[in-house]
């Protein structure tokens, strides 16, 4: 098991504490948060500032989000137990270790091989492996394990791609950064087959999702 002491325990404390004076109030969101060993996700040169609410760079240009985007958009999505929740961009693999954290049944896609071989290793180490993760194109989701009850997208994508829409149960729920250079944070909820409601958050900066996307 790698090393996470007190001191890794205290500073996520400390962390849990500023998320909830920006307005963090899903109290199921922070305690995935105290559990997960951020430091763990990040290249040895930046664990001593792991716990700060800061984004750091990853390997294959992309980089870890605030503690606080991650907090905020798991908050939109309402995670239940036993929810079958798909993340598209699995990163460095902490967002999924948070979902699967809060008990959901968690399907991610990763772009970037490196990323994807990394977050792999990791998730399994500390013990918080989703329930499928693969290597491919996630403007395509995952259809043959759809429908999900959630959806989660981590980087910036220039439009709502409908091949995720339509891998939304009735009732389900999409988060969403929406937006070329910086971006609106979307939520979208499935009212019935060819009906959505849509809600509009702050203003967030993404990473790019993919650039040759399928329409």
């Amino acid at each position: 098991m790698p090393v996470d002491d007190f001191k890794h325990r205290g500073r996520r404390k400390m962390l849990v504490d500023t998320l909830r004076m920006k307005g963090i109030e899903d109290e199921n969101v922070l305690e995935a948060i105290n559990r997960i060993p951020r430091h763990l996700f990040m290249d040895s040169a930046f664990v001593e500032f792991a716990y700060r609410d800061e984004a750091f760079p990853i390997a294959a240009g992309q980089t870890i989000s605030h503690p606080y985007t991650v907090a905020f958009q798991t908050q939109l999505l309402h995670i239940q137990r036993d929810e079958k929740v798909l993340e598209i961009g699995t990163g460095s693999g902490f967002q999924t270790a948070v979902l699967v954290a809060m008990g959901a049944e968690v399907f991610t896609i990763e772009r970037q091989k490196e990323l994807f071989d990394f977050s792999k290793v990791i998730l399994r180490k500390i013990n918080f492996e989703p329930r499928y993760q693969t290597y491919g194109d996630g403007y395509k989701g995952l259809p043959s394990f759809a429908p999900f009850d959630k959806i989660i997208v981590t980087a910036g994508a220039p439009e709502i791609p409908t091949e995720l829409l339509k891998q939304l149960t009735i009732g389900g729920v999409m988060v969403i950064p929406v937006g070329e250079k910086s971006q609106k944070m979307i939520t979208i909820i499935r009212l019935k087959e060819d009906s959505f409601e849509k809600y509009e958050f702050g203003d967030f900066q993404f990473v790019p999702m993919l650039e040759h996307r399928n329409k």
